[in-house]
């Protein structure tokens, strides 16, 4: 430690000699330097001249052997648009500034950013954060102060923290304080928050607009609001709130940066009225150099203004101090030699001060040396990226009392945390987190410690309307059934799909009144051409609805109208045909049912042409084909038939039952008639198969359904339904084994419940549903038996395979392969037979005919096995008088 304090003496008196000889042989430059101001603001006005005449002072008291030294100029905007830009234009043309420090607002800026970027001017703004003053097509610009955009990431941490799922924007009507709401809004919408409304209030609002407004928000069911409006607004605002009692227990207001950084200009009264707010502010260390400022500051402002009671720093000022210290800093080290403008070239007379504005000699430079400078400020380590303070550390504040208390802290890289010391600790383990618990106890409003759950959905004891579709006749009202009750003079409904979203809304995390409304597309107007079902979707689009409960098939195009929570059942679309029974006894021909007659012939013909080659191949050759010809035959039909008879031994696998109709392709080819569920999407799917529109029928029940696959295509009726499963398993719990399925099958997306767009309620439907199907298997079975009782009473398998009977086109390969094998096997024995026998064929006169030339050939075949014959009898002979001789041979020895 002492060696850290010699070292330090000794640096210091370093400085101050080399401050003295420098003092002692050059000049010290005056730059000149603009300051705009807005009077009309007095108390952000004062503050920031105060803090800026300290900076200047500050600075060159400590560094009084600068070569370079700024002369403020200040100038009053009025709050007025041309006001700014001609103090600016007044500032380059007549005193020749160097740069321009301010103005407060991001409307003045905009202009006079125009005016430097002419000029080449450099401009540092300590109060102007509206995002689209930083742009490439202003490199001029510095803004010594957080962009309104970086607090967004924060304010969404922060909803996140407390679970809210969906929140209100209030902000005010303006041009420049709108461009951070879509930053809001898209940071809320990345972590599936919704904004359900955007109360935009305009600039000078009269009292009873602002009522109203407020009146207007007390009717939503959220209770989360993000305020983005100017102190002398927002005061205003929650007067008005905590009058029509907005500022009671259930309600959550969080401020942006715009109001939360000027808290301390407030005074008690309205203090008072904001208890339990939060709010997002930008964060800067209370560091010792900060305090003894503090302290400097208060007594100058006292002296100044002694009429003024509130006396506090708050985070402009300290920009505005950091300000004109990293550009007395820049001034320096550019290095500058001469400051100066190069005059505007102009040959009209008819000009104005915009176009006569001269260009800066030194701009370029001095906006180079300000994007380097580094030092340590009153607002934290300051430096430049992309022309922004490069620091986005925002402070969580709670309005308590007479003031404000500091309950956490948000930084891009650790989320939430309850303090700054341990994320500069465990910056290298810790991970972004926005959890609640990493910040300090919260006062809420209503002096309620527990937090709001962000919404109430009693509000003026509005129920959420669910509409239940009422099917022509209750069709499968296993499914879903509206009826009217005489006794109770009430509607109930009931099925299968609603004891589904009663247990899905009952294990919700807290309590949803909601009530049941019949939709009849008969007591409604202005319908749509679409299906049933879509015209129940249109109606939750538009409003009539908050739901719609039934059985409704998610699909794409209805997406776009309404938000579906997980389906709660898996669908899939197939045809259901009647069954035929098949009597054994009564049909003497089953055995042929395996194979088509085509695969019958062609494998009879099949056999009997191999049986034929393999004779010719060894008659020659296997003494066991030397047979009479009559036996030739008799061996290769046995052969043959004995074959096709282990073939049809398959019939005794077959079932019992068996589909009047085996595949899709017979009902389009026979242009039977195909039965869809009235205003159901089958229809669309019919069509893409390739059926003919007016082969086409809609049933409403499964009675009706039965009645028509009863009848036939050819009587009325109709040959297969197309339907999904749930409606399937309807019509086989009452009619057990009478229908099966065929294929093939078409999956869909199943049965989901459809909330209005953007309702917070679907993530947690959803996730009840999930809870449902995978670990309430039990309950589903319960409703399953309940609804679907019969089911289980069916013995018979009701599915079964889409054919039947092998087909000649199933082995046209293997045919086609067996038939080169075995013709290429007899072309070359025959062509093998010709050449060995050439000499005998020379006999033959030219006009033979075919059929002798055959016998012929017959009888030098017939000669080959007997000469072959004749052959393996000496051979026996032989062998066997050798082996009596070798007997007799053995008896005379002995």
């Amino acid at each position: 430690m002492r060696l850290i304090a010699c070292l330090s003496i000794y640096f210091s008196i370093c400085s101050i000699c080399f401050a003295m000889l420098s003092s002692s042989t050059e000049p010290v430059k005056s730059v000149n330097v603009g300051v705009i101001l807005d009077t009309a603001d007095a108390w952000i006005g004062k503050l920031c001249w105060s803090c800026i005449q300290m900076a200047h002072s500050d600075f060159y008291a400590t560094h009084s052997y600068y070569n370079t030294r700024l002369v403020l100029n200040v100038t009053d905007s009025k709050s007025e648009l041309i006001a700014a830009a001609s103090a600016a234009v007044d500032l380059i043309k007549k005193v020749a500034v160097q740069a321009i420090i301010g103005p407060q607002h991001s409307r003045e800026a905009n202009l006079i950013i125009q005016v430097c970027n002419k000029s080449r001017v450099p401009v540092l703004s300590f109060s102007a954060t509206s995002p689209s003053l930083t742009s490439p097509r202003n490199p001029y610009f510095y803004r010594i102060a957080h962009n309104e955009c970086a607090q967004a990431q924060a304010i969404s941490a922060l909803v996140q923290g407390f679970e809210w799922k969906e929140v209100v924007l209030i902000y005010i009507q303006d041009i420049y304080a709108e461009e951070v709401i879509p930053c809001i809004t898209r940071a809320l919408q990345e972590a599936n928050i919704h904004v359900s409304y955007h109360a935009a209030i305009p600039h000078s609002p009269d009292d009873n607009h602002v009522v109203e407004e407020l009146k207007k928000l007390t009717t939503l069911t959220t209770r989360v609001f993000i305020v983005h409006m100017s102190p002398m607004l927002g005061s205003r605002l929650f007067a008005f709130a905590r009058e029509i009692g907005m500022m009671s227990g259930g309600y959550v207001w969080i401020l942006t940066t715009e109001m939360t950084n000027q808290l301390a200009s407030l005074n008690s009264s309205i203090i008072d009225t904001m208890q339990g707010v939060l709010g997002v502010g930008s964060y800067f260390p209370k560091t010792k150099e900060f305090q003894d400022f503090e302290i400097r500051w208060k007594l100058k402002f006292q002296q100044e203004n002694p009429t003024t009671i509130r006396r506090e720093l708050n985070i402009f000022c300290l920009w505005a101090y950091d300000a004109v210290t990293a550009l007395a800093m820049a001034v320096e080290r550019a290095g500058i030699k001469e400051f100066g403008f190069q005059k505007a070239s102009t040959n009209s007379s008819n000009t104005t001060d915009f176009e006569t504005l001269g260009v800066s000699l030194s701009g370029p430079k001095l906006g180079e040396s300000l994007s380097k400078t580094r030092f340590q400020g009153l607002s934290g380590d300051f430096s430049l990226l992309d022309g922004e303070v490069n620091s986005s550390i925002f402070q969580i504040i709670n309005v308590i009392g007479d003031g404000k208390k500091v309950v956490g802290f948000w930084t891009p890289e650790n989320g939430l945390r309850r303090n700054l010391d341990s994320t500069k600790r465990d910056t290298n383990t810790s991970t972004y987190s926005t959890s609640k618990t990493n910040l300090a106890l919260i006062i809420w409003p209503g002096d309620s410690s527990s937090a709001p759950e962000g919404l109430d959905l009693l509000a003026n004891e509005k129920k959420l309307r669910i509409g239940v579709p009422v099917k022509p006749k209750n069709g499968f009202g296993e499914l879903v059934n509206v009826h009217y009750d005489p006794d109770t003079d009430r509607i109930n409904v009931s099925g299968y799909i609603v004891d589904v979203f009663k247990f899905v809304m009952d294990a919700l995390p807290y309590h949803v009144p909601y009530e049941f409304f019949p939709f009849n597309p008969g007591d409604y107007d202005n319908f749509s051409t679409g299906s049933f079902y879509d015209d129940l979707i249109q109606e939750v689009y538009h409003g009539k609805f908050d739901a719609a409960v039934g059985d409704i098939t998610i699909r794409a195009q209805r997406s776009q109208y309404v938000d579906f929570t997980l389906p709660f059942t898996t669908n899939e679309a197939t045809f259901i045909v009647p069954t035929k029974q098949i009597k054994n006894k009564k049909e003497a021909w089953i055995f042929l049912k395996p194979l088509t007659w085509e695969l019958w012939v062609t494998s009879f013909c099949f056999f009997v042409f191999i049986g034929f080659i393999v004779w010719v191949l060894e008659h020659g050759l296997n003494k066991e084909t030397r047979i009479s010809p009559l036996h030739h035959v008799d061996t290769g039909l046995w052969f043959s038939i004995s074959t096709l008879g282990k073939e049809s031994m398959a019939t005794w696998q077959v079932e019992q039952l068996r589909p009047a109709v085996t595949d899709i392709n017979q009902l389009i080819q026979r242009g039977d008639v195909v039965g869809y569920q009235y205003s159901s999407y089958s229809i669309q799917f019919l069509k893409q198969m390739g059926f003919d529109e007016t082969k086409l029928r809609a049933y409403e029940t499964p009675e009706e359904c039965d009645r028509l696959l009863t009848m036939g295509s050819r009587n009325g009726g109709i040959a297969a339904a197309f339907d999904e499963t749930p409606y399937i398993k309807v019509l086989q719990s009452k009619y057990c084994s009478k229908y099966t399925t065929i294929g093939p099958t078409y999956q869909s997306q199943g049965f989901g419940f459809a909330f209005r767009r953007n309702s917070p309620f679907v993530p947690d439907v959803s996730r009840a549903i999930l809870n449902l199907t995978e670990r309430n298997q039990d309950i589903v079975n319960t409703f399953v038996n309940k609804w679907f009782k019969n089911e289980s009473h069916c013995s018979q398998s009701t599915t079964v395979d889409a054919s039947y009977s092998l087909e000649l086109d199933s082995f046209r390969g293997l045919f086609l392969l067996s038939g080169i094998v075995s013709s290429s096997a007899l072309i070359i024995y025959t062509v093998t037979f010709l050449y060995k026998h050439r000499q005998d064929f020379k006999q033959f006169y030219a006009n033979d005919s075919l059929w002798k030339r055959i016998y012929v050939m017959l009888t030098i075949t017939r000669q080959d096995d007997n000469r072959i014959q004749v052959g393996e009898l000496v051979s026996r002979s032989t062998t066997t008088t050798t082996s009596n001789l070798h007997d007799i041979n053995v008896i005379d020895a002995s």
